[in-house]
């Protein structure tokens, strides 16, 4: 699932000073989504590149004068701001004649999302009208009640893309996670730039990927001879306990360290992976292999940590050079029974993987060591997982 966060500056949160100070705060972030009212969409577009969501004709902006000549028009509207939505009218005994619900559902296209605090039942009712017909149901629920919310993910959690109105990243990753399924967009509601932040890297962490890593038991150590050796270096800083994951056989990828520990022979490189040799496959962020002598600068790449968080990191550089090399054979037990995985390493202190006993440099390693790796059955065609019968070895 991919998630968004919404930041939330419409003249609620102050005078159009205030509400740039946040919208920059935001972009500044990597927020998905702006919410303004109408008048400032053009002012927004200015500001940067960023998904707009207006509130329809909302707010008193008699004092604000928008340049005709600017993109004024929002990637959405959103009903509810002073109107039922938000509890200034109130809501109808019969939502047929819903003023809020007849814009949604008129065919030309004068709204496209719903925005409902949550005050009762009857609210929480309504929020769940308005989402049968909204592309987005944003929804503030009082004092930040999960309940509400609960109900929503499990009636109308397939019909809408459902936005928990949140004041803290601490919300915002109990919004995500709320009935495992958890909402699809957060809105921010904060002045506070680290919380704005704060909430961003949470939403990157609700959608990384978790891997069940593995041990297997190292068969045998051999020296191979040179081959041509890929190192890759990342845009970003790579931390203790993270690598990647890479190996000669698309089923079995051994996780080798980040090269983030000084050693009496050069410095500490951390954001590089002396990842094997050009032949050898390397996980990327959609579960896909690449081989590692296909990489090059702007590529994506999976970085993961012994537990099997995994992100994302951009490939800054790819060196490629004739090295010494070992051949690192492991046996890992399957439902099938033992199988055989292997991979090609620099013969060189600095490479180390994953083992049970800590991080070992690969020239330490023996027979009877338990290495980390992520095993998975099935072969790959283009990189791309497939059931077919494949034989690598």
């Amino acid at each position: 699932m991919t998630r968004s966060v919404w930041l939330k500056a419409d003249d609620a949160v102050g005078d159009w000073e205030a509400r740039k100070r946040r919208i920059t705060a935001g972009l500044e972030a990597g927020v998905d989504w702006v919410l303004v009212d109408e008048a400032d969409v053009g002012r927004v577009r200015e500001l940067g590149s960023v998904n707009v969501a207006a509130f329809k004709d909302a707010g008193d902006h008699e004092a604000e004068i928008v340049d005709a000549s600017r993109e004024t028009e929002p990637d959405i509207y959103v009903v509810g701001k002073e109107g039922e939505g938000d509890g200034t009218v109130d809501l109808p005994s019969d939502f047929s004649g819903s003023a809020d619900l007849t814009t949604l559902r008129r065919s030309d296209d004068r709204a496209q999302a719903s925005y409902v605090r949550v005050f009762d039942e009857d609210y929480e009712e309504f929020a769940e009208e308005a989402a049968r017909d909204a592309e987005y149901t944003i929804v503030a629920t009082e004092d930040w009640d999960i309940i509400p919310l609960e109900n929503l993910i499990a009636r109308v959690g397939e019909e809408t893309n459902l936005v928990a109105g949140v004041d803290s990243a601490d919300e915002a990753a109990t919004a995500f996670e709320t009935l495992e399924i958890g909402v699809d967009d957060v809105l921010l509601d904060t002045d506070d730039p680290d919380v704005i932040r704060e909430t961003v890297e949470v939403r990157d962490r609700s959608e990384r990927e978790r891997l069940d890593l593995r041990y297997a038991e190292v068969q045998q150590v051999e020296e191979t001879g040179a081959a041509d050796r890929v190192c890759i270096d990342t845009g970003s800083l790579l931390e203790d306990d993270e690598g990647m994951l890479v190996g000669s056989l698309s089923r079995g990828l051994f996780f080798v360290h980040g090269e983030t520990a000084d050693s009496p022979y050069v410095a500490s490189r951390p954001f590089r992976v002396n990842a094997g040799a050009v032949h050898a496959y390397v996980r990327t962020p959609e579960g896909e292999t690449k081989y590692l002598a296909e990489l090059q600068s702007g590529d994506r790449v999976q970085v993961a940590d012994t537990a099997g968080h995994t992100r994302e990191a951009i490939v800054g550089r790819v060196k490629i050079e004739k090295r010494p090399m070992f051949r690192v054979q492991a046996e890992v037990e399957t439902d099938d029974g033992p199988d055989v995985v292997e991979t090609l390493l620099q013969n060189a202190e600095t490479v180390k993987v994953a083992t049970k006993e800590g991080r070992k440099a690969v020239t330490d390693l023996d027979a009877g060591d338990e290495v980390l790796l992520y095993y998975e059955e099935g072969g790959r065609h283009f990189g791309e997982k497939i059931e077919e019968s494949i034989i690598e070895k």
